[in-house]
């Protein structure tokens, strides 16, 4: 009885050192285990249609367009955690053009409007209000059953509360970006990963882009805007 036992215990340890090896050795069938996360994706890929050209003749002979191509605008999650707060990545390229007698001048700015459907900013923003006070009266008490037997003064303490929530109509941010002063007939600005951010904005927000082309001569100054395509958040 002493050898069988012996015997089944190293049969049972062979067996065990056999296959544990042949475990600890084989990593090829081993899935391969990615060192970084895989990056975020996002459901708008920020691409902006870009607005018609405005163009314009002047009485004295130009001919001016103005334009942009490749705009993006993304949406981003603000730093703090507050609904009010709305933060922007924007981008494109704005694209001047002056036809004329002589060489033109003027400036090219580019910047952004931002809409807010209901502003906070200027309001009181969320306040509690509340009422206390002391209201005397007059009780009786007595005997179960019976008739009251004596008067008791009583002091009541009425209190009230609420949130109030001031809240004005929305209000346009006007964000200039760059104002560039040039000679020649061809100015253009480019803004790349651009950040925005406002506070104070419940609800919607909108944001577009827009340009102002001067061009300038000794005897006259024209001015020609132009507006982006409005993106909803």
């Amino acid at each position: 009885m002493i050898l069988r036992r012996a015997t089944t215990v190293a049969v049972c340890l062979m067996m065990s050192l056999g296959v544990a090896p042949q475990a600890s050795a084989d990593p090829v069938d081993a899935e391969p285990v990615n060192a970084e996360p895989a990056a975020a994706t996002s459901d708008d890929d920020g691409v902006v249609a870009s607005a018609p050209p405005a163009n314009l003749t002047t009485p004295d002979g130009w001919m001016l367009t103005l334009s942009s191509n490749g705009e993006t605008a993304v949406p981003v999650a603000p730093l703090t955690t507050a609904v009010s707060s709305r933060d922007y990545i924007v981008g494109g390229t704005f694209i001047g053009s002056l036809n004329g007698p002589e060489e033109a001048r003027g400036t090219l700015e580019v910047g952004y409007d931002i809409g807010c459907g209901i502003d906070m900013t200027t309001s009181n923003g969320v306040s509690l209000t509340g009422t206390t006070g002391l209201t005397p009266q007059v009780g009786v008490s007595g005997p179960i059953g019976g008739l009251p037997t004596t008067i008791v003064p009583v002091v009541a303490t009425p209190v009230g509360g609420a949130i109030t929530v001031g809240l004005k109509p929305g209000i346009i941010n006007i964000v200039p970006i760059d104002k560039k002063q040039f000679k020649g007939n061809n100015p253009w600005v480019m803004v790349a990963n651009f950040h925005i951010k406002i506070d104070g904005c419940v609800g919607q927000s909108f944001i577009r882009s827009y340009a102002t082309l001067t061009r300038a001569t000794d005897q006259s100054d024209v001015v020609l805007s132009w507006v982006g395509t409005t993106k909803t958040v």
